[in-house]
């Protein structure tokens, strides 16, 4: 069974906009393991412009389903706080300062000894590692020799070629990166611009799946069809 996990990095973007604490991001949290999410994801930022530092570890005392925490290893601010909070998974991106979403994976050849060193840190201290790498198999390949335990499929590819019509096309490196994992004993997630429209057929195509994480699309579904519904719909996609 795949797994979904929410992001809720928007509602802190929408609460960070107006200043107080509307929306509330830790009930959000609560919330969405409430309405059926197996997971909640965060990505705080150097600048935390959405997600605040704070927010981590305030969700941490309430979450009892998986948490996983997405954010650029770099940081040493980051990997501090992941180590203090130890969530279920650490998932490392590869982002700029400033940038304003995540748009490409690690290039897992060239920065092998450091993502083996940084990976082992994560490791040692019980938490599952996952590095965001694009469909492409000597990434792949290269993510094995990290000692990473999973792999997280960057899908905006996907996302794009879907769109327009060629979903055979859009899929293909997918499946082929999603079979080169499991024959080098990786775990497999996805995630980025992933939506009600293309999930259910990635789903069906991809392999192995373990977990999917989705912000954006389900919480621009959450404003028409509410947060509830459209956790609910998203599952929906992954039976």
């Amino acid at each position: 069974m795949t797994k979904l996990s929410v992001n809720i990095n928007k509602f802190a973007t929408l609460r960070n906009s107006r200043g107080g604490n509307n929306p509330d991001v830790v009930k959000a949290a609560i919330d969405a393991q409430r309405f059926g999410a197996d997971g909640v994801t965060v990505h705080p930022r150097p600048d935390e412009r959405h997600i605040r530092y704070e927010d981590v570890r305030q969700i941490k005392k309430i979450i009892t389903t998986e948490f996983n925490i997405e954010g650029n290893c770099t940081e040493q601010k980051f990997v501090d706080l992941v180590l203090e909070t130890k969530p279920d998974q650490v998932t490392l991106v590869p982002d700029a300062l400033g940038q304003l979403t995540s748009d490409h994976g690690w290039d897992t050849i060239k920065n092998k000894e450091y993502l083996q060193n940084i990976i082992a840190v994560f490791k040692k201290a019980g938490i599952r590692v996952s590095i965001f790498v694009d469909p492409d198999i000597k990434m792949v390949e290269g993510a094995a020799a990290t000692g990473t335990d999973r792999i997280e499929l960057y899908t905006e590819g996907y996302a794009k070629v879907y769109a327009s019509g060629a979903k055979e096309k859009a899929v293909a490196p997918y499946v082929a990166a999603a079979k080169k994992a499991k024959e080098l004993g990786l775990g497999l997630n996805a995630g980025h611009d992933l939506d009600l429209q293309n999930l259910q057929y990635f789903k069906q195509q991809v392999p192995w799946l373990d977990e999917v994480s989705i912000g954006h699309a389900l919480i621009c579904d959450a404003l028409y069809l509410g947060f509830e519904n459209a956790v609910q719909l998203y599952n929906r996609q992954l039976q």
